[in-house]
């Protein structure tokens, strides 16, 4: 009897500590619903009706501070910028104008240069950031990120002044030449010399224009708009007469190896363009009775088919120093020597957007008094030809001396036999 007493008096304890257990869980679940919803009606109340999903479409990094400086609502720009951390707003410069404005209700406009966290370079990020009232209590913060904008200004504006100098100096030889011509109209010798220089200034002035506008119309111009697969040894043959006379002029051999049957997808008038840079840059800058080769061959990559076209010249070399900035608009390695040859300094800049829009890219190797290779890679276009497959022409591979093929990059190679002469 006690025995079953005492398990009787045990499960009736059981028993009550379990439903006071469970009561106080229940109680315990209904708080935390209606402090979720005292939460929810609170965040709903705070923002005006149609606010959240203006702001969601907002293409400005959005950010709403209430009357304690607490974020309210911030989009996903605003944080990818660094505005919002841990709930405050992280910018003084921004805090304080949300200060300024819930005070007296002024809007304000402001363009500021913010620290670029997590590169660890010391970037400037430049934002216009604009603070508005929002109620009575809320305010509103509206941040453009302007740094892209700002580079391609300042892209413009080197631009604009590097061109201004550049046609500066063709146009004043001239009028000091046509001066000198009117002073020497009594000697023969003198006016014909002087017609001679202003004859050549007047070319290079012509070159520049015409560049200029080449520059332009790459930089515009959508290359796949009037795309076509474009044969390698079409380009090749433009280049060719392109500089043929130049090279007889100054005794240089051009050799050609390119593998038959390689095509690019892209614009022809682009391409022929951008080789025949690389092909007249070989020429000028090569000593008299050198050679210049171009060769041609199909890579594979990771992520698909690549053709390489180099150009190999014999010429003076480029430094290590000037080696990153040659693809730079006007930027030349010998500007003495580039007066002399016609030089502009824009030839490479479009071989350079000319890579970039056709999803390829062009490089350099060089070394000082042995010569350089520009080597343009290009995807590869698979098409047909005149019934041939423009993958399938295999051509005489096993035969090709490529520049930089048979010792990697970064090495010279040498020159393909010469098939086609000045």
């Amino acid at each position: 009897m006690d025995v079953n007493a005492a398990l009787a008096a045990g499960s009736a304890i059981a028993g009550v500590c379990t439903g006071v257990v469970a009561m106080l869980a229940f109680r315990w679940s209904e708080r935390e619903q209606a402090g979720v919803t005292r939460a929810s009606l609170h965040t709903e109340a705070v923002l005006p009706p149609g606010v959240d999903t203006v702001l969601s479409v907002l293409r400005s990094s959005a950010v709403v501070l209430d009357e304690g400086d607490a974020v309210v609502k911030a989009s996903s720009a605003a944080y990818a910028l660094g505005l919002v951390r841990g709930g405050r707003l992280a910018v003084d410069q921004l805090l304080q104008m949300a200060r300024d404005t819930r005070r007296d209700g002024e809007i304000r406009q402001t363009e500021l240069d913010l620290p670029r966290r997590g590169t660890g370079r010391g970037e400037a990020l430049a934002v216009s950031a604009r603070v508005a009232p929002l109620g009575s209590r809320l305010v509103l913060l509206l941040v453009d990120d302007l740094t892209e904008s700002r580079r391609i200004e300042a892209v413009r504006r080197d631009f604009v002044a590097n061109v201004s100098h550049e046609l500066k100096t063709p146009v004043g030889a001239l009028s000091l030449l046509s001066e000198a011509v009117m002073d020497a109209c009594d000697d023969p010798e003198a006016v014909q010399r002087f017609a001679g220089r202003m004859q050549a200034e007047a070319t290079r002035l012509t070159s520049l224009v015409q560049e200029i506008i080449d520059l332009s119309r790459v930089q515009n111009d959508d290359p796949l708009e009037d795309s076509e697969p474009v044969a390698v040894d079409d380009l090749v043959t433009e280049a060719l007469e392109r500089c043929r006379q130049q090279a007889a002029t100054k005794q240089i051999t051009i050799a050609t190896g390119a593998t038959p049957g390689l095509y690019i997808w892209g614009s022809r008038s682009q391409l022929a363009a951008a080789l025949g840079n690389l092909v007249e840059n070989a020429v000028n800058y090569s000593p008299a009775r050198t050679r210049v080769g171009i060769a041609g061959r199909a890579v594979s990559a990771a992520g698909g088919d690549l053709v390489e076209i180099s150009v190999t010249d014999q010429g003076i070399g480029i430094s290590e120093k000037d080696r990153d900035r040659i693809f730079e608009r006007f930027y030349r390695v010998d500007p003495a020597r580039s007066r002399a040859t016609g030089g502009t300094g824009l030839g490479l800049s479009i071989v350079k957007h000319v890579a970039a829009s056709h999803g390829g890219e062009v490089t350099v190797w060089s070394a000082e008094g042995q010569g350089s290779t520009f080597t343009l890679r290009l995807p590869r276009a698979s098409a047909e030809r005149g019934g041939r497959d423009g993958r399938g022409g295999r051509g005489n591979r096993d035969g090709l001396s490529t520049p930089g093929a048979d010792t990697g990059p970064g090495t010279p190679a040498h020159l393909p036999a010469p098939e086609v002469l000045p």
